[in-house]
C-alpha cells in the first residue's frame, strides 16, 4: 500500500491507504504504483484518480507539486482539490464560459490570454470531475 496524502492552503483534503495513484503532470499522466522512484514533478490542472482494493476514487486538481517518496508515500500539495461532490456544476461552467470570452478577446494581451487559459483548464477539470462524480452516483429508486 502506499501512504497518499494531498493538501491544499486551506486543508488537508485526503489522507489514506490507496494501491495506486494517477496524476497530471506537465510531462503527461503517470501513475504511481508500490515502489516507485523517488519524485518530484509539477502537478497541472486535472483529475487525480486513486486506487483502493479496486474501487477508484477522484478528484479535480488545479495544479501544484508532487513528491514520492521511497517509504511509499504520495504528498500532493495542490494549488486546489475538490472532490466531485464539492463541485457548483454550474459555476464551473460559468467560469469555463467566461474564461473562453476572455481568450477570444485578449489576443493582444499575453497575461490575460495566459491567465484565462488557466481558468479554463482549472474549470474543464473541475467540470469533468463533477460529471463524473454524478455519473458514478448510487441511483435512488423512486418505484420502490
Amino acid at each position: 500500500m502506499i501512504h497518499f496524502k494531498i493538501v491544499t492552503p486551506e486543508r488537508i483534503l485526503l489522507e489514506t491507504e490507496v494501491d495506486s495513484v494517477t496524476l497530471p503532470t506537465r510531462l503527461g499522466e503517470i501513475t504511481v504504483l508500490q515502489n516507485h522512484i523517488p519524485l518530484v514533478a509539477s502537478l497541472v490542472a486535472g483529475e487525480v484518480r486513486y486506487r483502493t482494493h479496486g474501487q477508484e476514487s477522484f478528484f479535480a486538481v488545479s495544479g501544484g507539486f508532487i513528491e514520492v517518496r521511497k517509504n511509499h508515500e504520495v504528498v500532493v500539495l495542490a494549488d486546489t482539490a475538490e472532490f466531485g461532490h464539492e463541485i457548483d456544476e454550474h459555476r464551473a461552467e460559468e467560469a469555463r464560459q467566461k474564461a473562453q470570452e476572455i481568450m477570444r478577446g485578449s489576443y493582444h494581451d499575453q497575461k490575460s490570454h495566459a491567465t484565462a487559459s488557466a481558468v479554463l483548464e482549472k474549470n474543464l477539470a473541475r467540470l469533468k470531475v463533477a460529471r463524473k462524480h454524478r455519473s458514478h452516483a448510487p441511483r435512488i429508486d423512486t418505484n420502490s
